[in-house]
């Protein structure tokens, strides 16, 4: 809420001497009354020309800014945790006490203002340009070249990207080189099939200077080739090599083609990386008619991206529904009619025998299991992704049979100096009784870099994940938090309309919570299970099926 009126702001501008010191104006004035907001509330309120966010939680009033720092959710509308406010969008977590991220996605931390009380009188001084960015980046420690240790960290997704900021945050002055396979710095990799016409300079997380004024190496266009832990060296593909005291792998995952004939034609494409969503979007016309195999959620956020720009889109499925293993036959039955009335079509229990030509090398038709032909232009195949591992072959890190990689609470793989996180990790998940999965979600993704920078450096820091996802249909957000298998699905609201909460349950306890339309009542989950508590059956059955979200603020 924006408060005016008898609260409204009394301002004063505080200037340094000279121009050079812009960067240090302030903005001071009383935005409320102290009774205006009570314990464990969060309240948004004018300050100058911009606005703040505070928080009351066990007497302590907070001041921060008020937008998630990764896409700008409204944080008033956030689930307050223990000491911390979760993005109810994405599943970002910020300390109410310092505005530190402390779980993702996202790089960058709040502002933290200054905030006091006097005869009733809430009273925030906040610099200026903070209230403009609503934006903090973490302090970063110099590159000092005589401290010698080296930390390689090999792969340019979110999680390398969030290990060699913390390493810095964190006080590491050594050398760290990162190793990005492909040819740009570290981006928001979700929008690769959500939006494809995104510009990848605007979608990077920071720019070269950065890097470079922080002291970080970075190795764009470059991929590790192999790497050799007796002698602790990477070779990389220019044909350098890299010797590391500490390693850090991330290099996550590659889309998978069908294996069948013909998925090598021109125009058959998979969705993973930044060329291949503009290669993608580049030949989409209005002629074009396209066939996505798969029902998964990168499947379906292309067909929602191409329907409107094309002649036709036809989704072939291997079940009746999409999503159905996470999220049940009922809420894949709603968002498939949702599909339907915006004009995408389903061929389902079904699947692709091969894609066919005209003699000219580019995919034209495709043959279905039961030998129906369709015309199809452009193929986009969403059938599942496999582990960039293969160069640790007799690396002397072991691989388990589907290339991901066994670590402890810490990271740690079977070699102590050598850390792995991200989607190729088999690591516990704290949320779900410390079970190992390897699980592909970007937030956690992110996480796992954090948490690796401070195992590296020493700091014996365990997981604590608790993996989050959400993907954006039609103007439909469906967020998910949680992790296990499940038997049993309780609903609130209605799935059919799309306006629903669903709870995931497997004997008595809720292992998994999803939402459309009900913010932020995925988030409050999350922060649940953040805390180490689990909700049961008769938590979310009964006249009240929220009074479990009292958790959040009880010891």
């Amino acid at each position: 809420m924006s408060v005016s009126g008898g609260a409204r702001c009394r301002i004063k501008l505080i200037v340094r001497a000279t121009d050079a010191a812009r960067d240090d104006d302030y903005v001071e004035g009383v935005v409320c009354k102290d009774s205006d907001i009570k314990d464990n509330e969060m309240k948004t309120f004018d300050l100058g020309e911009g606005k703040v966010l505070l928080v009351r939680q066990k007497g302590k009033l907070s001041a921060l800014g008020t937008k998630c720092t990764h896409l700008g959710a409204p944080l008033s509308g956030g689930a307050l945790g223990d000491g911390r406010v979760r993005c109810q969008w994405h599943g970002a977590c910020f300390n109410i006490l310092n505005g530190d991220i402390e779980d993702y996605p996202g790089v960058d931390s709040l502002p933290c203002y200054q905030v006091s009380v006097e005869n009733d009188e809430v009273k925030v001084r906040a610099k200026r340009t903070h209230l403009e960015s609503n934006k903090r980046v973490k302090a970063m420690t110099k590159r000092d070249n005589r401290e010698a240790q080296h930390i390689v960290v090999i792969g340019g997704g979110p999680s390398g990207a969030v290990c060699v900021e913390t390493l810095r945050q964190e006080g590491f002055s050594g050398e760290i080189s990162l190793v990005c396979k492909e040819n740009c710095l570290p981006y928001d990799r979700v929008l690769v099939s959500k939006s494809m016409d995104f510009n990848i300079e605007n979608a990077q997380f920071r720019n070269d200077q950065f890097y470079k004024d922080n002291g970080i190496d970075v190795f764009k266009g470059v991929e590790a080739t192999g790497v050799n832990t007796t002698q602790k060296i990477v070779n990389l593909s220019n044909g350098k090599t890299l010797s590391y005291d500490r390693l850090y792998i991330a290099t996550g995952l590659k889309a998978n083609k069908a294996d069948i004939p013909g998925a090598d034609l021109e125009n058959v494409v998979v969705l993973r990386d930044y060329e291949h969503s503009r290669v993608t979007n580049a030949l989409l016309n209005e002629n074009l008619q396209v066939v996505v195999l798969g029902a998964s959620f990168v499947a379906l956020e292309a067909a929602s991206y191409c329907v409107d720009k094309v002649k036709k889109v036809t989704v072939v499925a291997r079940g009746n529904v999409p999503f159905k293993p996470l999220v049940g036959e009922e809420v894949g039955a709603a968002f498939k009619k949702l599909f339907e009335e915006k004009n995408v079509h389903f061929v389902t229990n079904s699947g692709m025998t091969r894609c066919i030509d005209n003699g000219d090398g580019k995919v034209a038709k495709v043959e279905l299991v039961d030998g129906t032909v369709l015309d199809a232009d452009l193929v986009v195949m969403g059938v599942g992704s496999s582990c960039l591992t293969d160069f640790l072959k007799g690396s002397g890190v072991e691989l388990r049979p589907d290339g991901t990689v066994e670590v402890n609470e810490y990271l740690q793989s079977n070699d102590p100096s050598v850390y792995v996180g991200g989607d190729i990790a088999y690591a516990p998940v704290w949320s779900h009784h410390n079970q190992k999965a390897a699980i592909g979600h970007y937030p956690l993704a992110h996480y796992h870099g954090k948490i690796a920078a401070l195992n590296i450096l020493g700091k014996a820091r365990k997981l604590e994940a608790v993996p989050y996802f959400w993907t954006k249909l039609f103007g439909k957000s469906l967020r998910y938090a949680g992790h296990g298998k499940y038997d049993d699905i309780v609903y609130i609201g209605d799935v059919g309309k799309l306006k629903f909460v669903s709870f995931y349950l497997d004997g008595d306890e809720v292992v998994g919570a999803a939402s459309v339309g009900w913010d932020p009542v995925v988030s409050q989950f999350a922060e649940v299970l953040a805390q180490g508590k689990k909700l049961y059956r008769k938590d979310v059955q009964g006249d009240d099926q929220f009074q479990w979200t009292k958790m959040l603020h009880s010891a």
